[in-house]
């Protein structure tokens, strides 16, 4: 309950104060490149259901039939402003829509691809049993994950390392978590945000 109400406040507060930027990022992503100015990303949440994510569209329009659900290494779907968006996480404030919503937190293990919560083992799946986070471990250390995805074979990287790594951080936050906890990785967030970690 304390951590909803915080969702709630703090998401709330965010919202207001980047409500500005909307119209802005909007304008450059349709200045840009043709298509909707947000993307709605089918993702699962909590006990796996699933639920509509909102980002800002950083892709060219109709980039999921164009190639992989994740993106990679110098993915040439990525617009010019897209690039931007990802490099400074602008394109998931509108995922504060989310939080408000109940579909997800603040801080939480990252909301995936149905096509890969089919992979997890019955052990990953306790990730489920909590709210997804605009941020969490993973997230945090993961922040370049787009880098790590390279070549023909990023596909099984992803399955193989990176997503096992990502998921053993979400269950250890899964099974201690804590509003401190939540203040810490928030900090840790905006340190990467703003590049100073």
């Amino acid at each position: 309950m304390l951590k909803r109400g915080f969702d709630l406040v703090v998401g709330t507060a965010i919202l207001i104060l980047c409500l500005p930027l909307f119209p802005i990022i909007a304008l450059a992503i349709r200045l840009d490149s043709p298509g909707p100015v947000f993307h709605r990303a089918i993702r699962v949440g909590r006990e796996g259901r699933e639920f509509k994510l909102y980002k800002f569209r950083t892709m060219v329009a109709d980039a999921e039939r164009k190639g992989p659900g994740i993106t990679v290494a110098g993915d040439p779907r990525v617009t010019r402003v897209g690039q931007v968006l990802r490099r400074t996480k602008l394109d998931e404030l509108p995922q504060l829509i989310n939080v408000l919503r109940g579909e997800m937190s603040l801080v939480g293990p990252r909301p995936e691809d149905p096509r890969y919560v089919a992979l997890y083992t019955p052990e990953q799946r306790a990730v489920l049993n909590v709210r997804p986070g605009m941020t969490g471990l993973a997230a945090v250390r993961y922040h370049n994950e787009e880098t790590l995805l390279e070549g023909p074979d990023w596909e099984k990287t992803y399955i193989e390392k990176i997503m096992p790594a990502k998921l053993a951080l979400e269950l250890e936050y899964v099974r201690n978590p804590t509003l401190w906890r939540d203040l810490g990785i928030l900090f840790q967030t905006a340190l990467v945000l703003f590049r100073l970690k």
